[in-house]
């Protein structure tokens, strides 16, 4: 079965000019959707047919075929992101908020440092908040890169590739970084995540 670009969890002019519908008709219906249609074409050659989108991220990583590990590993990494947008804006409460104490010190702490994470990554990527062990721990992979290749634990990511935000904040990413963090992160999915099951959030069977 091939895999399928999964439909967004709110509508395109949910998050009004926080992100527009222009760039969701982009990012997700023509990046986002590339990435699948691409996938799918390379599978039967990768004899990979069958399996889940993990499973293909992983085995394309451990053979050395970039070509389906970039385009797999997107479509894993953006169906991930949706999923960490929300248009209502809200706060980490209980066991996260906690831990974002416990680990960054408080929650502004935490914001900064993440900012830091996602402005200061060089060139294209995606900063990402994870799990390791009981810490939790920030950190940013490069182009298509994914923690599902690393065994990473995933809890929140944000997309610093510029076709993620140049139609609506040109090549200011502090500036969508900041707002996206402090505006739209759906801090529900966020504390879902702290059970290490986040990668099976956004995979997909074969």
């Amino acid at each position: 079965m091939a895999f399928e670009l999964p439909e967004l969890p709110y509508a395109k002019t949910a998050f009004g000019e926080i992100i527009s519908s222009q760039t969701f008709d982009y990012h997700h219906g023509k990046h986002h959707k590339a990435y699948v249609d691409k996938t799918n074409g390379m599978l039967a050659d990768a004899d990979l047919e069958g399996k889940s989108l993990s499973e293909v991220i992983k085995a394309a990583k451990d053979k050395g075929n970039k070509g389906l590990f970039n385009n797999a590993a997107q479509v894993w990494n953006h169906s991930f992101y949706w999923l960490c947008l929300s248009p209502e804006q809200k706060s980490p409460s209980g066991e996260l908020a906690a831990r974002i104490d416990d680990d960054f010190g408080s929650h502004d702490e935490f914001l900064a440092k993440f900012k830091e994470e996602a402005v200061g990554h060089f060139a294209s990527g995606w900063a990402w908040l994870v799990l390791d062990g009981d810490t939790l721990k920030i950190t940013s992979l490069h182009d298509a890169d994914s923690p599902v290749a690393h065994g990473m634990k995933p809890l929140l990511t944000l997309d610093v590739w510029e076709h993620a935000y140049y139609l609506d904040y040109q090549n200011a990413r502090p500036d969508y970084v900041q707002t996206l963090l402090e505006k739209a992160i759906n801090w529900e999915f966020v504390a879902k995540n702290l059970d290490g099951e986040g990668v099976s959030r956004a995979d997909q069977k074969g």
